[in-house]
């Protein structure tokens, strides 16, 4: 058969992502660090220049990195000028290189006098936050191109206050409603405080978005709780932020068929086929992102790719998932789907939360032991697509 040229809209945002905490290194004190330090991480905050210049090398117009704000308000009330000048610099960079910045304002940590006062659990949440985003957005918003109040804020509300993984590390089912709550608050105010500095501004918010689907499609049961598990992964926190975004920002990694049965009642079961999957036992499955961005339609907003991506040390299965997400992406926009930009994750290996150093998700290879750096054959494939505006499938 022959190749099919599939080419994407001429002024398409080609990229990658990264967070703080994540790559910048630094022992920097916030609600991770004690029990999860990420140490020098992959001197990504002293060594931006290098990583810029990478992901130049690889033909990216776009950037999206996350700001700590440990580093930026260490203690309540007070500001480092230190910090907020570095990140200038770090913006000024990627202009210097015809990188446009897609800049989260939260991406997961917490100063550590914010934790001792509850996190997302304090009411005056949105408030700190507030005072926060100000000051940054004032400080940078020259240089910014996209702005991003907060990152996955559903799937942290699981991880942190349902399931106990991240901190705080609480099981506590009944304290999700008082945190989603906030989440939205804190939105709504930063939204609202970001373009009272500048109108023109574009704001959203990076959502984790899977594709729910009945494990057995003729069970009503089964269906009846897809639909439900679809409502509050993906939908509720958009219902109620609808009218406070200019843009959507969407994560995606996987799908989820749900399984029900009187044995398992009242938790359904994520049961994937499992067919193909990366180093973290995920299922890799392209096609659910061309529901996940379907479904978005009905919003009438421009649309990034802002997370996609998968551990994958030898890169055996990277260049195939990238191409294969592409394909999706640009089925959904032949379908209406006002999709504007691809950032996979992540431009270079990092520090994986609690799973540590282990996941490589990097389209560079990152050698901890010396910070030395290889791009990985996958990387210069996604390269050919980012020059061109074109994938052959």
């Amino acid at each position: 058969m022959p190749k099919q040229i599939l080419k994407f809209p001429k002024d398409f945002l080609w990229g990658s992502s990264v967070s703080s905490y994540q790559v910048e290194g630094g022992n920097v004190i916030c609600d991770w660090s004690e029990k999860f330090p990420a140490k020098t991480a992959c001197n990504y905050y002293l060594n931006y220049e290098h990583f810029f210049d990478l992901a130049k090398e690889l033909n990216q117009n776009v950037h999206r990195f996350s700001l700590s704000w440990a580093r930026i308000q260490p203690a309540e009330g007070k500001f480092d000028r230190k910090a907020i000048e570095h990140y200038r610099k770090m913006l000024l960079a990627l202009k210097e290189r015809d990188i446009k910045s897609m800049v989260t304002i939260w991406h997961w940590t917490l100063p550590l006098w914010m934790s001792e006062k509850g996190g997302w659990e304090n009411s005056k949440f949105a408030d700190y936050f507030q005072q926060y985003t100000k000051f940054v957005v004032e400080e940078l918003d020259d240089l910014v191109d996209f702005w991003m109040t907060t990152n996955e804020p559903m799937i942290y509300t699981s991880l942190s206050y349902i399931l106990g993984k991240f901190p705080p590390q609480k099981n506590n089912l009944f304290l999700a409603p008082k945190v989603i709550n906030n989440f939205v608050k804190t939105h709504k105010k930063a939204y609202e405080c970001i373009h009272d500095i500048n109108k023109n501004a574009k704001v959203g918010v990076a959502q984790n978005l899977s594709f729910g689907e009945p494990f057995n499609n003729k069970s009503i049961l089964n269906r009846s709780v897809a639909k439900t598990f679809n409502f509050f992964r993906n939908s509720l926190f958009l219902e109620l932020t609808k009218n406070h975004q200019d843009f959507l920002g969407i994560n995606y990694y996987f799908h989820d068929r749900i399984k029900i049965t009187p044995f398992s009642f009242p938790f359904a079961k994520i049961k994937n086929d499992d067919k193909e999957v990366s180093d973290l036992n995920w299922e890799i499955y392209p096609k659910g992102i061309y529901h996940v961005l379907n479904n978005l339609k009905k919003y009438n907003l421009p649309i990034y790719i802002t997370e996609n991506g998968l551990a994958d040390e030898k890169d055996q299965k990277r260049e195939k998932f990238i191409k294969q997400h592409l394909r999706y992406i640009h089925k959904a926009i032949k379908n209406g789907a006002d999709v504007r930009g691809y950032m996979h994750w992540s431009l270079i290996d990092n520090f994986e939360w609690r799973d540590g150093y282990g996941p490589r998700f990097g389209l560079v290879e990152m050698n901890y032991k010396d910070m030395s750096t290889k791009i990985r054959p996958s990387a210069l494939e996604y390269a050919k697509i980012c020059k061109t505006g074109v994938l052959e499938n």
